[in-house]
């Protein structure tokens, strides 16, 4: 019997209730009747009445190897056992070594990390950062694009579902090329897409008032579900960047650490022009204890007059897991598993959509995969959709997310840990199949309306 069956306070229902009364309405849940969510193992989680689900989402691509990673777990009550906390006022050993390796890492020359709590923080950071060196409030961003909740990431978000606000302490244009196959260059080929482009970033250059002082992209548009353009892009755009000395920011938060498969970071894709002046990540590194940071040159990231602290960021324990979650990611080389297994469970996605109606296009690199829902014969982006699919999977044992752009939520995301198995990905594959043909038979007849 679960704690639910004995305390009828306790359960899902109730528990929701409760948190309807104390938490903001806009903080979103999942499904029709939330779940709670209460341990995890490998790629497993069980909610607190017994359900068992394969997990695909991973803490929205957070718990990046699995759940109750031994080796982190260990780290984490190790150093718990120690010390829990002491702020970056003090030399901290776990916080300097993880910052060498993930410097060593970066690409990036003359390196230098900073560390803080989440996606969100970093992002703000590297805009402190980029518009104090440039002496600029200007900056640049792709349209459909996220980097965060802050005052500052929302005032840089091309996605209007997560901008609430359009008041910003910064002047931000919104270039093309977060999005393939939508808008007016959809219909180009790969080269002419990147021409065309990059003519319109150097038109919109032209017209800013003043000098501009970065570009932020995500390789990969995570919450606007995973899109990205043509490899090259960003190296098509650093080109034109580097000849106005404006500073390049890869908002790496989902797409590092290997995940996309074929390289370690999404500007990898893109590398022609050489690496950012600018990198953020989050997310995946402290597999669900929070950690995120920035590295930037030397020059960029020194470039602050007035003193700065974290207290919280590169604390001893994040920092702990943070190292060790990084030595299992290496030692048994996630990225390889994240190429090989990432690329069957793409082929296997795109079967299970080639007999749908609702599915407009199966598309992503790696364990980074997004499925896009659309009405038949409109491609209008088709969110209720979404939903259903949604609760389909989570009827048959699979947690996916969901993000997309045009002010809905049309995409289904999906993004395993990076130790997924073959046979997993076939189990997930398979629900989803299901979960989709479900769909297409209760939607029948309302795909016009």
């Amino acid at each position: 019997m679960t704690t639910a069956d004995h305390d009828p306070a306790g359960s899902p229902r109730m528990l929701h209730a409760r948190h309807r009364a104390v938490l903001p309405d806009w903080l979103a849940l999942y499904y029709d009747e939330p779940i709670e969510i209460t341990h995890g193992e490998g790629r497993h989680v069980w909610d607190s009445e017994g359900n068992r689900y394969l997990d695909f989402f991973g803490g929205i691509l957070t718990t990046m190897t699995a759940h109750a990673l031994p080796e982190v777990t260990k780290a984490v009550s190790e150093q718990a056992q120690r010390i829990l906390h002491t702020s970056s006022l003090y030399l901290d050993r776990p916080m300097v070594e993880l910052a060498e390796r993930i410097a060593a890492v970066s690409g990036i020359p003359d390196a230098r990390v900073f560390f803080t709590t989440s996606g969100t923080e970093a992002n703000d950071t590297a805009l402190l950062l980029a518009t104090t060196h440039r002496r600029s409030n200007q900056i640049v961003a792709l349209r459909n694009s996220y980097h965060g909740r802050s005052f500052s990431a929302i005032g840089v978000t091309g996605n209007r579902s997560w901008s609430p606000t359009s008041l910003s302490p910064l002047q931000t244009l919104y270039v093309h090329g977060g999005v393939r196959t939508r808008g007016p260059f959809a219909e180009l080929d790969d080269a002419a897409f990147i021409e065309a482009c990059t003519e319109d970033l150097t038109d919109m250059l032209g017209q800013a008032g003043g000098d501009v002082a970065a570009l932020i992209a995500e390789p990969v548009q995570g919450v606007g579900g995973f899109t990205s353009g043509p490899d090259g892009l960003l190296a098509a755009y650093r080109e034109v960047l580097r000849e106005r000395g404006i500073l390049w920011i890869s908002d790496e938060v989902q797409t590092g650490w290997g995940r996309t498969g074929e390289h370690f970071w999404g500007w990898q894709a893109h590398a022609q022009a050489g690496p950012p002046d600018i990198l953020t990540f989050a997310k995946g590194i402290g597999n669900g204890m929070s950690i995120g940071g920035v590295v930037a040159r030397a020059e960029v990231m020194n470039c602050l007059a007035a003193n700065s602290i974290s207290t919280f960021g590169g604390s001893p324990v994040t920092m702990a897991a943070g190292n060790a979650n990084l030595n299992y990611l290496l030692e048994h080389d996630l990225q390889g598993n994240a190429r090989r297994v990432g690329g069957l469970l793409l082929e296997r996605l795109r079967a299970a959509a080639a007999g749908s109606v609702i599915v407009r296009e199966v598309r992503g690199r790696g364990l980074m995969a997004g499925v896009e829902l659309a009405r038949p014969g409109t491609g209008e982006p088709w969110p209720e959709a979404a939903s259903l699919v949604l609760e389909l999977a989570r009827e048959r044992g699979l947690l996916v997310g969901k993000g997309g752009g045009h002010s809905t939520s049309s995409v289904l995301r999906v993004a395993p840990p990076l130790t997924l198995t073959v046979a997993e990905a076939e189990e997930g594959a398979e629900i989803l199949e299901h979960a989709l043909r479900t769909a297409d038979t209760q939607l029948g007849g309302k795909n016009s309306q």
